[in-house]
């Protein structure tokens, strides 16, 4: 069935207002009825609305099959050129322009108006002409604000976004859950499987902005023998199936895999999903969103600008207050009842991350939106009800992951040499990683706490408390993981004691989420993050607040919630060689070093759930102290945030274990193993 179909009715019951929409749209432009000042803005949105009536036409109409390559690449580029770098200064887009040229009172507010409105374009190539139409009417009903005698108060244009979202919350809500779980919403999936992927006018029919970079690696994938994208796809969805398998879940009682990647890996994509029909798998692929009202994780192509989306990550400070948590909430679970029998099929995302892309560091500006204190209180507890829900729905202990990652050409010379290192630093043997990682887990399993002390400037001098074993013959406190859900190979993790997790730990420099940190330092009292600071910005006090912001995830703090060590020597000297230390994401970057996660546990929500080492050892560090609290309040148990911080061999001195009667096992000693059964990890040094 063409997926189109799916809307026909609902677009045919909106087709007159959208026709009067675009009508008032285009005399709008023409009009001088509003005070000079803010005639550009609303001149401009209402040329770009009208973009958008065109590109539903072009694509009703065939264009996309019928453009050329460079028409195709000039046409994405006039979508989305109002947000690049070499313009967003100029854009209203950015809130630092629209303040300067509208004020304050109404430069944020407009600026949050045409972001909303920038969604239109994805709403076009998917054929939703609902979404589209009320867009539309939001501009025009803030528009007739401005044509009367007097300027609208600030606060009446404030009420009308706010009502937008409340009153929209629940349509919008439920297509988002919709996508994660409806197998018929076939967009993506139509296009990956029938298209001519050889011809890469393709990409131009997601919607999403393409770059050189995109294209490039379409084209280098495209030139790869079948055998290796089978192998590449194997790996892939192997890894999904045996994270069901370690983890003792049944595969067999689910339906749907929600696979996430990045455009350009179509080939790879398509070979996978005829791997998890095998498996009696549906693929569901919806695309990433970043609106205020339910941002989440999909597919996607280039970011068109990183600034432009780091401004507005805190846009829901506009409307978010008790009322607006209540009625999300409402209406979250009302959306996951509508869906409640696919949910009980879903297996959960099949991941396949990019890296290579320039780093990002962000300008911290005055004119975005802030949550205040109370908002970051409201945020938590909407993140914390929302996870909550959602494992009603889609019980953790029940569904399983998988996660991959691949470079991009923008990564630099020599992209094709550091791709196929890749495929083999995601197909390393398995089993000599098993071998070697079990004798390291039999002697941590003999300390009471592991000492990890910094060295060439970093200054980490940190003391984790281990979980007592009381009976070492059937128990154990380390995981031992190899390539399953987390690919490539190569760490042992646990859940470490909060009380007696002590010291500082300190990194140098750090990509976190795509974000950078210089001189990153956190400093844990009885496992808890009590202080923290880094040197991205002049002022401490920007320092901390980005903290905050984007590690801290607004919390006052957060626990230690898991201490690996990583053991994958091999791409750490691959990173060396090609210079990817700062690129590399964290799913490579943990297994070079020990690393330290803030946040929830990695057993977060399936801590009940009986875990299993291939020695047949039960693993029985799942929980720590603040996780334990769900037994008596959900709501103090979980933070639904999860960061892996690595200090990387270069700059780590030594990693011991410390028994019960202060005797030590030296296992890490000037960045090289040292215990006896893990130096044929150090080969890949020579």
């Amino acid at each position: 069935m063409d997926y189109r179909t799916l809307f026909e009715e609902e677009n045919r019951a909106v087709s007159e207002r959208l026709f009067l929409s675009f009508e008032r749209l285009e005399k709008i432009k023409e009009e001088k009825n509003i005070p000079e000042k803010f005639q550009p803005f609303f001149q401009r949105t209402a040329e770009f609305l009208l973009m958008i009536k065109k590109l539903t036409q072009q694509i009703q109409a065939g264009y996309l099959a019928e453009a050329s390559l460079e028409e195709l690449k000039k046409h994405n580029r006039k979508l989305y050129e109002d947000i690049l770098e070499e313009n967003y200064a100029c854009s209203y887009a950015n809130p630092a322009y629209a303040v300067k040229e509208l004020g304050e009172e109404y430069g944020r507010l407009l600026s949050f108006l045409y972001k909303e409105l920038r969604g239109c374009i994805i709403y076009a190539y998917e054929s939703r002409m609902e979404a589209i139409v009320i867009r539309n009417e939001l501009f025009i009903e803030i528009y007739n604000c401005f044509e009367q005698d007097e300027l609208p108060e600030a606060k009446e244009i404030h009420n009308i976004l706010y009502w937008f979202v409340s009153d929209y919350s629940d349509v919008i809500t439920e297509y988002r859950i919709r996508e994660q779980l409806d197998t018929e919403l076939t967009f993506a999936v139509d296009l990956i499987m029938n298209a001519d992927l050889s011809d890469l006018r393709y990409l131009y029919r997601f919607g999403e902005y393409i770059t050189e970079n995109e294209l490039a690696a379409a084209q280098f994938i495209n030139g790869l023998p079948e055998s290796e994208i089978q192998k590449m796809a194997d790996v892939y969805t192997e890894g999904y199936r045996i994270g069901f398998v370690n983890a003792g879940k049944d595969l067999s009682l689910k339906e749907i895999v929600n696979i996430r990647y990045h455009l350009g890996f179509e080939r790879v994509v398509r070979a996978a999903i005829q791997n998890f029909e095998n498996m009696g798998l549906k693929p569901v692929i919806y695309r990433k969103s970043v609106d205020v009202i339910s941002p989440r994780v999909g597919y996607e192509g280039a970011d068109a600008n990183k600034q432009y989306l780091y401004d507005h990550k805190d846009d829901r400070a506009l409307f978010l207050d008790k009322a607006y948590v209540e009625r999300r909430l409402c209406v979250l679970r009302n959306a996951y009842e509508k869906y409640k029998v696919q949910a009980s099929l879903f297996a959960g995302p099949a991941v396949i991350e990019i890296f290579g892309e320039r780093p990002f560091v962000p300008e911290a500006k005055k004119e975005v939106y802030k949550l205040n204190d109370r908002q970051q209180k409201l945020s938590v507890e909407l993140a914390a009800a929302s996870s909550s829900l959602v494992d009603e729905y889609i019980k953790g202990e029940e569904r399983s992951f998988t996660i991959i990652a691949f470079p991009m050409p923008e990564i630099g010379e020599p992209f094709e040499e550091i791709f196929r290192e890749i495929i083999r630093i995601n197909t390393l043997d398995y089993t000599l990683y098993q071998k070697v990682q079990q004798t390291m887990i039999n002697a941590l399993d003999e300390g009471t706490y592991v000492w990890i002390r910094g060295r060439n400037g970093n200054c980490t001098d940190l003391k984790v408390q281990l979980h007592p074993l009381e009976n070492p013959q059937k128990e154990t406190i380390f995981e031992n993981c190899v390539a399953d859900v987390n690919i490539p190979v190569g760490e042992v993790f646990t859940s470490p004691v909060l009380a007696g997790t002590n010291g500082l730990l300190h990194v140098t420099q750090v990509y976190l989420n795509e974000l950078e940190y210089k001189q990153l330092k956190l400093t844990f009292g009885d496992g808890m993050v009590q202080d923290y600071s880094c040197a991205n910005f002049e002022r401490e006090e920007e320092n901390r607040q980005y903290i905050k912001e984007n590690l801290l995830h607004h919390h006052e703090q957060l626990p230690m919630g898991e201490f690996a060590i990583g053991t994958n020597t091999t791409a750490y000297v691959a990173a060396q060689k090609y210079h990817l230390a700062d690129k590399l994401p964290i799913l490579i970057a943990e297994k070079m070093g020990p690393h330290f996660a803030i946040g929830d546990t990695c057993y977060s929500r399936e801590e009940e759930v009986r875990v299993f080492n291939p020695d047949g050892k039960e693993i029985i560090a799942r929980d720590n102290e603040i996780s334990l609290k769900r037994r008596q309040d959900l709501s103090k148990a979980y933070f639904n945030c999860h960061t892996d911080i690595t200090i990387p061999y270069d700059e780590l001195g030594s990693i011991t274990i410390v028994r019960k009667d202060g005797s030590h096992i030296p296992l890490i000693e000037n960045g090289r193993f040292v215990l006896q059964g893990t130096e044929v990890l150090n080969e890949a040094f020579l």
